[in-house]
């Protein structure tokens, strides 16, 4: 778990970034930091890692200061990921991406291994790519490589500061959901920065938005959208999506299949493919369950939680 705790942080010019935000982050969550240019999320994102520090208050990592943590041993245990990509020009991809690694004295088969499996991951052949150099790369190739040196050192956190806006809208899509999967099969805690309302409600569990230095609302991706806590929120949002959203509710679950999961929970209670997308989210939001189970017949089709319906439902409107 992330903390922040009461922390304010004031620049030397005077510029107030951030003003008494205190916030709490689950392990092994997509958190998505959003809102307006000079929000202060990039600067709340950057004293996870100390490239900020706070004027006043504290940051805690599992429950420790991270003021109390050497900064390079910090950043060796915490992946990072920006627009600018940053891979050095005159490395090869392999030695890229074993850097970290290298810093914490990992064996070669080690190393190659780690890096072997996320080349796979995010769709990239390591016996094609790792002996090529940056700019060999397209843009949408560099920035997946970037996302391996995150990775690469197995690191509990990974925080990704606007990683796609930079990159074409195909790109951007094939990374959004690259990155779930991988959040997801890795169990990783994300902290990902971003001015993109789509972006923010497709991949995060959590959306933190803020304004001036301050956090608006805190909430699931269902819980933003059907319930903007304020005016600011609701503009930010955009009337339009809002609208969009809520006139779903004659759509059917088996419109969605294609979006379904299949890793099974404890926990989970069983609905016909023929319940309405807006029965499924109430029963999600009041049953204290995390996942349905859907059934057409006797078949099970797969498992659906709060943020994989309002994808699909997104996704289904981008393609209408």
């Amino acid at each position: 778990m992330i903390q922040f705790d009461k922390i304010t942080k004031v620049f030397e010019d005077g510029t107030k970034a951030l003003n008494n935000i205190s916030l709490s982050i689950p392990a092994e969550a997509l958190v998505a930091i959003i809102g307006p240019s000079g929000c202060g999320k990039t600067t709340l994102m950057k004293m996870i890692n100390r490239l900020e520090v706070p004027t006043s208050g504290e940051v805690y990592v599992a429950g420790k200061a991270v003021s109390s943590v050497d900064a390079v041993e910090l950043r060796k245990t915490i992946g990072y990921v920006i627009q600018r990509i940053g891979l050095f020009p005159h490395m090869s991809i392999e030695r890229n991406v074993s850097l970290v690694p290298n810093l914490k004295g990992w064996p070669k088969d080690k190393t190659y291994g780690r890096i072997y499996e996320l080349m796979q991951m995010v769709g990239l052949d390591p016996a094609q790519y790792l002996s090529k150099y940056p700019l060999e790369l397209s843009g949408g190739q560099q920035q997946r490589i970037g996302v391996v040196r995150a990775l690469a050192g197995n690191p509990e956190i990974v925080l990704m500061d606007e990683p796609f806006s930079a990159l074409d809208p195909i790109s951007r899509e094939q990374l959004q959901i690259e990155t779930k999967k991988i959040q997801k099969k890795l169990k990783k805690t994300i902290v990902f920065v971003t001015h993109d309302m789509d972006e923010a409600l497709k991949i995060a569990d959590i959306i933190v938005l803020m304004r001036n230095g301050q956090i608006e609302q805190i909430g699931t991706p269902t819980e933003i959208i059907e319930t903007p806590i304020n005016h600011f929120v609701k503009n930010f949002i955009g009337i339009e999506r809002i609208n969009r959203k809520r006139s779903v509710g004659k759509r059917m679950l088996d419109e969605f299949t294609s979006f379904f999961e299949q890793d099974e929970q404890s926990s989970y209670l069983v609905v016909d493919a023929s319940t309405l997308v807006e029965e499924a989210i109430a029963l999600l939001e009041n049953e204290g369950t995390k996942k349905l189970l859907v059934k057409k017949g006797n078949k099970e089709l797969g498992f659906v939680n709060q943020s994989i319906l309002l994808r699909a439902i997104l996704a289904k409107e981008e393609v209408s």
